[in-house]
């Protein structure tokens, strides 16, 4: 079993590393670096070839300074684990061809790791209790699933979103509030000050773990359209259509939760960022199911929670190869077919 791992994560628009250290037992986070790339909000979202370029640039900087953090000299790096998609090509192919250089200079193991089978581990890195069985709704721009996770390591999706993933949904709604971008975190502190007085539609809402979005975006954009005072409206259209995004997540998770008898969820992805949807779900399930929720930091795309997938699987004794390659899309590992009941919400 390795003692150090190097973690190392490019997907999107965030260059992260990260260190963990155990011996034998829970690996312990010595330190995670996080390099958000600014440039894209002059863009008003990701720019791919712009993401690649500032990986190349920042990605030694950052390796460095979280072996620097973590009191850890490289040559005392057993494996390098590094996200292999899905995510933007270019982006994940700097972090991969990076990784794999590590590795074989350096004789250390190397581990690609989904990034969603990442966002599923992170709350494991603050939460020593969590095991399976539970179900897993991980929320990001990229991706809206529910998972029901029986064991590390084996997956069942239950549904995911027809068109629109919730994050994209929140910076298209943002950008239509001139709120800029990323869109979550000012959309959710301007639907604090305001009041769900709009009637914007949920969803799928009833109608078994699939998701859509599409709808509710063009819903919020008519409603802009045809205020007379935008200004005045702004708050309010951002917690009505905040409050319907959030109503539809948590349905289905607790639809999930009792369609499994499982008696904990976990809530990840970048959208788990927001302490709002975090609270509301935690309250909802009060009582049903404990809720277990990343700091937002792990929430993010980082570079932690690709280490401590890594960490699991290097533990089974498996491992990547000289050819360990990146693709913008691939399954996650483990998954196992979906159960028709699972398609239409039936309880087993």
């Amino acid at each position: 079993m390795p003692e150090v791992i190097l973690g190392i994560e490019t997907s999107c628009d965030e260059t992260s590393a990260a260190v963990l250290v155990g011996d034998r037992g829970r690996p312990e986070l010595a330190s995670l670096v996080i390099l958000s790339q600014d440039v894209h909000r002059v863009f008003g979202g990701v720019v791919p070839e712009l993401a690649s370029r500032a990986h190349l640039r920042a990605l030694g900087p950052v390796v460095d300074r979280a072996l620097e953090e973590a009191g850890v000299p490289l040559s005392a790096v057993d494996a390098v684990a590094v996200t292999v998609g899905p995510g933007l090509l270019g982006a994940l192919l700097v972090g991969v061809c990076y990784g794999k250089a590590l590795a074989w200079a350096g004789g250390k193991r190397l581990i690609g790791v989904h990034h969603i089978e990442g966002h599923l581990f992170a709350p494991a890195l603050e939460d020593p209790y969590l095991e399976p069985p539970f179900v897993a709704l991980v929320v990001s721009g990229g991706h809206t699933l529910l998972l029901d996770v029986p064991e590390w390591g084996r997956y069942r999706l239950l549904g995911e979103t027809r068109d629109d993933a919730a994050g994209e949904a929140f910076d298209k709604v943002a950008s239509l509030l001139s709120l800029g971008y990323p869109g979550g975190p000012p959309l959710e502190r301007l639907a604090a000050t305001g009041h769900d007085r709009f009637d914007f539609p949920r969803p799928m809402w009833h109608e078994g773990f699939a998701f859509s979005f599409s709808g509710l975006k063009t819903a919020v954009l008519h409603a802009v359209r045809a205020s007379a005072d935008l200004q005045r409206d702004q708050a309010d259209l951002a917690a009505s259509f905040q409050a319907a995004v959030f109503d539809v997540l948590i349905a289905k998770l607790l639809a999930a939760l009792d369609h499994t008898g499982y008696r904990t969820a976990v809530l990840g992805g970048g959208v788990a960022c927001s302490r709002t949807l975090a609270t509301l779900a935690a309250r909802r399930l009060e009582g049903r199911a404990r809720l277990a929720v990343a700091s937002p930091r792990l929430n993010a795309d980082n570079a932690a929670m690709i280490a401590r997938a890594g960490w699991f699987h290097l533990a089974r004794g498996e491992a990547g190869d000289p050819y360990l390659d990146a693709q913008a899309s691939v399954p996650l590992p483990g998954l196992e077919p979906i159960p028709p009941a699972a398609i239409r919400g039936e309880r087993r």
